[in-house]
């Protein structure tokens, strides 16, 4: 299996935006959920955001809702994460993950290896 890859981190200031993507092979990425997870130092690893393989049913932490949105684009292999209204403590390096099925309720195959998001005060 490939590795997804994961790009659009950087340094934002409070209130501000960024979108991460995650590509995959197709291989990799048909007929399976995806997640966002995000780990920061000291922290261990929570999922922020899931979506199924449709697309349809989408799930979020609670400190996220209404921030961020979770998308798919199964034509291109990719996987999303909207963030708005970004806080400080949304500071982390953020992973793709792929699931072992269509829902997220199955475990974790393959992660990616991580882009940073730091949000300043």
């Amino acid at each position: 299996q490939v590795q997804p890859v994961e790009s659009g981190g950087g340094l934002v200031q409070t209130g501000g935006s960024l979108r991460l993507s995650c590509a995959a092979s197709g291989r990799t990425f048909s007929n399976r959920a995806m997640g966002w997870f995000r780990q920061a130092p000291g922290k261990e690893r929570e999922r922020v955001a899931a979506i199924s393989w449709s697309g349809l049913i989408t799930n979020y932490q609670d400190s996220v809702k209404g921030r961020f949105t979770i998308s798919r684009d199964n034509a291109k292999n990719t996987v999303y994460l909207q963030m708005n209204s970004l806080k400080p403590e949304d500071t982390a390096v953020y992973y793709c993950a792929v699931y072992d099925s269509m829902s997220y309720s199955g475990e974790v195959r393959l992660w990616g290896q991580g882009t940073q998001v730091t949000v300043s005060s």
